[in-house]
């Protein structure tokens, strides 16, 4: 259910976060659908034998619920609007584009997997649709938004899901800022010819992602991340004004694998089920 999305400022009270569902999330069988994992625990190996919460999506199970666009979404629904600008549809996220330049967001590196799939039908990818994301930069800022980023347009791009219903973006782990768990929004488009260039456009759902408490962790050791430590003591999935209504099958759902590290950059994946028939 859709709620509405604090601004970078008030803070809320600390709760167990990820913990508090991994048994729920272990029961989920392991299907297409959902993250790799090396054991049954929901836990997937990095190529140098680091470990994380894995995406137990699992047989189409759940779906991906309607979240609120937040108040930076740059989508047309007010004058600020990424969508229409030359150069939005592209991979690696990192650096700003177009008439903004080519400043980068600089954070911890991630490659993010996302795989659009059809709940009304046994899962079957989704392809040919237009798959947006955004997400703060490593101090909390968004970009075209915050005044220490109203310049830039980082960390924001689209592309369209191939034959397997996937699209793949570079980017840089998000920060955790007062009030929210750390996430990276997304909007879901229908499968057209053209990309949408505003959120009137063939919308389907918004929703988010939730980053891993464990990877969280790592990355907020960095002095880059300052403040994105104190930050996340203060928060948790369950007092999370969005994620905070959510079943534990959503959350698991929303919640990405990781695997790698801090240093070297991680490999991420998620699946995104779509529903047309539920809201």
């Amino acid at each position: 259910m859709p709620a509405a999305e604090l601004a970078p400022d008030p803070a809320l009270n600390r709760r167990t976060a990820l913990r508090l569902i991994a048994g729920a999330a272990g029961a989920l069988a392991l299907s297409a659908c959902g993250g790799a994992s090396d054991d049954s625990t929901g836990t997937a190996s990095g190529a140098d034998g680091s470990t994380s919460t894995t995406d137990d999506a699992a047989s189409c199970s759940t779906y991906d619920p309607e979240e609120t666009q937040g108040p930076y979404p740059a989508d047309g629904t007010s004058s600020v609007n990424a969508l229409s600008q030359s150069g939005i549809n592209r991979s690696d996220i990192r650096a700003s584009f177009g008439s903004a330049g080519s400043d980068d967001a600089k954070g911890v590196t991630m490659q993010i997997t996302l795989t659009l799939v059809d709940y009304d039908n046994s899962c079957e990818p989704l392809a040919g649709y237009w798959i947006y994301i955004w997400h703060c930069d490593h101090a909390g800022n968004y970009s075209l938004y915050s005044s220490a980023a109203a310049s830039e347009n980082y960390l924001r791009g689209v592309q369209q899901t191939d034959s397997n219903g996937q699209v793949t973006f570079i980017t840089y782990f998000p920060a955790c800022y007062s009030g929210r768990w750390p996430h990276i929004h997304v909007e879901i488009y229908a499968a057209t010819s053209s990309q949408p260039t505003t959120r009137k456009q063939n919308l389907l759902r918004t929703t988010q992602l939730c980053m891993p408490e464990d990877v969280c962790d790592d990355v907020y050791q960095s002095s880059l991340y300052s403040g994105s430590t104190a930050n996340l003591s203060k928060v948790s999935l369950d007092s999370d004004n969005v994620f905070g209504d959510n079943t534990a099958a959503q959350i698991t759902l929303e919640t990405p694998s990781f695997s790698g590290n801090a240093s070297d950059g991680y490999t991420a994946a998620a699946t995104l089920v779509y529903s047309a028939s539920r809201s």
